[in-house]
């Protein structure tokens, strides 16, 4: 008999409800919010509003295009943390109220579980995955940077994390200065492709061990920016490419190199990235080389399982499920959750 899983993801500015079926992926609905644009960044009031008006619909659509009823599902998995409280909230509630008038089990699901795990998520006409344990991941998103040792699909163990602002905000903080608006990563990732990537040298903090730091070189790209528009107010819109370009090989850069020595202190040649900003073209083409430079065997998520969906939460949860770790009726959110928390 098979396994069906319904996945509702709402951590964010993203509604989302998926279905699996012996982890396979059925349908993964995403409903993103434009609204938060304009302002240059999400407004938490703003996001859960629109989830209490997307995700009835959301899962409606996700169950409908599985072709099943949700007397079908066996568990409902839906994201617990972290995120933005009032988005949780919304998505605990409704799987809780589903749950609770079906008879449906609970799963609640960590957030970075299901990125670290993305990269495995096969649609029903595709062949299996079959991963080899252990890995490293490199998880990069937007308020995450970290690199995890994967043992197990639900055995995991940080080597390496952000002591500031992780990448996804680098990119994102910076690109509002540049004025290219938000979300600022493909917009820097797009310009980075027509730019000269060695036309400006930014700092890149020296942090030991595997650890990460993007706040200096946020700085670095500041005070560039300030001490050129002091002879040059037009410098932004001449070098707005070179900008984004160098900043794009600054971040890769720190990032790159830190996963190389993650591998020589593991012997792990096993990679896996996941993340928003696991879609970045350079980061993406720079590992695939040096992938192939060193023998490592990389596994990269497809695009649109690369930002958030509840896809990879409903995935998490066939394997929490299978493991007995089901959730208790008054399960709540939290907007902090350790990263090894179930």
């Amino acid at each position: 008999m098979s396994l069906k899983i319904l996945g509702i993801e709402s951590s964010c500015d993203d509604t989302s409800a998926a279905v699996l079926c012996d982890a396979k992926l059925y349908s993964n609905i995403i409903s993103t919010q434009k609204i938060h644009e304009k302002y240059g960044g999400v407004v938490p009031e703003l996001a859960s509003r629109a989830h209490q008006q997307n995700i009835i619909l959301v899962v409606k659509e996700a169950l409908q295009e599985a072709n099943l009823q949700l007397s079908d599902i066996d568990a409902i998995a839906f994201t617990k943390g972290p995120g933005l409280l009032g988005s949780l909230m919304v998505g605990t509630s409704f799987a809780k109220g589903m749950s609770i008038s079906s008879g449906i089990p609970l799963v609640g699901v960590n957030h970075l579980h299901g990125h670290v795990l993305a990269h495995m998520l096969r649609e029903k006409e595709e062949a299996t995955f079959n991963p080899v344990f252990p890995y490293l991941c490199l998880l990069v998103s937007g308020g995450h940077t970290q690199i995890v040792l994967v043992k197990d699909y639900l055995d995991y163990e940080i080597l390496g994390k952000t002591i500031d602002d992780a990448a996804g905000e680098a990119f994102d903080k910076c690109a509002k200065v540049l004025g290219l608006g938000y979300p600022g990563g493909p917009v820097i990732d797009k310009l980075a492709g027509i730019g000269d990537s060695q036309k400006f040298q930014f700092n890149k903090p020296r942090i030991p061990e595997l650890d990460f730091s993007f706040s200096g070189l946020k700085t670095s790209f500041l005070y560039t920016l300030r001490d050129n528009q002091k002879y040059d107010a037009s410098f932004i819109e001449q070098n707005v490419n070179d900008l984004a370009a160098s900043l794009q090989r600054t971040i890769i850069e720190i990032l790159i190199e830190k996963l190389e020595k993650a591998v020589r202190m593991t012997g792990i040649k096993e990679i896996a990235i996941s993340g928003g900003v696991s879609a970045n073209s350079g980061l993406r083409n720079g590992l695939l080389a040096l992938a192939n430079r060193q023998g490592w065997n990389l596994h990269l998520p497809k695009l649109k399982y690369t930002t958030d969906n509840a896809a990879m939460i409903a995935l998490v949860g066939h394997f929490m499920y299978l493991s007995g770790k089901i959730s208790n009726p008054d399960i709540v959110p939290q907007a902090r959750l350790d990263f090894c928390d179930f």
